[in-house]
C-alpha cells in the first residue's frame, strides 16, 4: 500500500498505522534508532526531486544555477513517507517477529525447505555481519589497534575491518553448507516439525481481512474509483 497507492495516503497510512503498533508495543524507542539509518536516502530523495524534478516550472526560491520547485517538493514529500512507512513497517515486524519462528511456521504451512533456507539467510545476514563487526573490533582493539576517537581513526579502522569481515563471512557460508548436508538438507520427502504457533480464528480472520483490504485498496487506487485517494 505504501507504494501502490496514489499521493499521500498509502504511506501516511502505513505509516501513522505502524508507529501506533510500535508505541502500542512499546518498542517506539527502539524503533526510531533504527529508523535513522534512512536519513541519508530520504535525503538523497529532498533534494533530487526538489532541485531536478523535470517538468516543473513553479520555483520556490533560485539558489544560484539550481531552482527547487513546489511541485518537486510535493513528490519528494510523497517519496518520503512512502520510505519512511514501509520502513517501520518491516522494522516493526523485524522486532516482534523471530527469525526462526518466521522459518518454522513457513515450513509448516507447506513452504519449501529452499524458500524458507533463503528467507532466514536474507533476515539474519545484516545482525549477523554487524556481530561479527564486533568482535572483530573488540579483537582489533585488544590487539592496540586504535579505532576510537576522530572521524580519521575511525575511517582508517575499516580498513583492516573489511579483510577479516568478508573471509569469516565466506567460512560462515562454508559451515552451513556442510551442516546442513550433515542434516540431509537436500533429502527428498517433507520433514516432520515439531514446533507449533498458536493461531485463533481471530488471528486467521485479521490476515485474511487485510490481505483482501489492502489487494481492493489497490485495486480501486489504481483505477481512480476512490475519490479521496489523490
Amino acid at each position: 500500500m505504501a507504494f501502490g497507492v496514489r499521493g499521500w495516503t498509502g504511506g501516511a497510512v502505513i505509516l501513522i498505522v505502524a508507529l501506533a503498533c510500535a508505541i502500542h508495543a512499546q518498542l517506539g524507542r527502539r524503533l526510531v534508532p533504527l529508523l535513522l539509518a534512512s536519513l541519508p536516502l530520504l535525503a538523497s530523495i529532498l533534494l533530487v526531486n526538489t532541485f531536478f524534478f523535470p517538468g516543473a516550472h513553479d520555483v520556490i526560491l533560485p539558489i544560484g544555477p539550481f531552482e527547487p520547485t513546489w511541485s518537486g517538493l510535493e513528490a519528494a514529500s510523497q517519496a518520503a513517507v512512502r520510505v519512511v512507512g514501509f520502513a517501520c513497517s518491516v522494522l516493526l515486524f523485524g522486532l516482534t517477529t523471530s527469525a526462526d519462528d518466521l522459518t518454522a511456521d513457513l515450513e509448516r504451512r507447506g513452504a519449501g525447505r529452499r524458500s524458507t533456507f533463503i528467507v532466514n539467510s536474507a533476515i539474519q545476514t545484516v545482525p549477523r555481519m554487524l556481530a561479527r563487526a564486533g568482535e572483530i573490533t573488540e579483537a582489533q582493539r585488544a590487539r592496540g589497534l586504535d579505532t576510537q576517537g576522530s572521524i580519521r581513526r575511525r575511517v582508517q579502522g575499516l580498513i583492516p575491518l573489511a579483510g577479516p569481515l568478508v573471509i569469516g563471512a565466506l567460512t560462515d557460508v562454508e559451515e552451513q553448507t556442510m551442516a546442513l548436508e550433515a542434516r540431509a538438507f537436500t533429502a527428498p520427502g517433507r520433514r516432520t516439525v515439531l514446533r507449533t504457533f498458536p493461531d485463533g480464528a481471530g488471528q486467521r480472520l485479521l490476515r485474511w481481512g487485510l490481505t483482501l483490504g489492502t489487494v481492493a485498496v489497490l485495486i480501486l487506487s489504481v483505477t481512480g474509483q476512490l475519490a479521496f485517494l489523490p
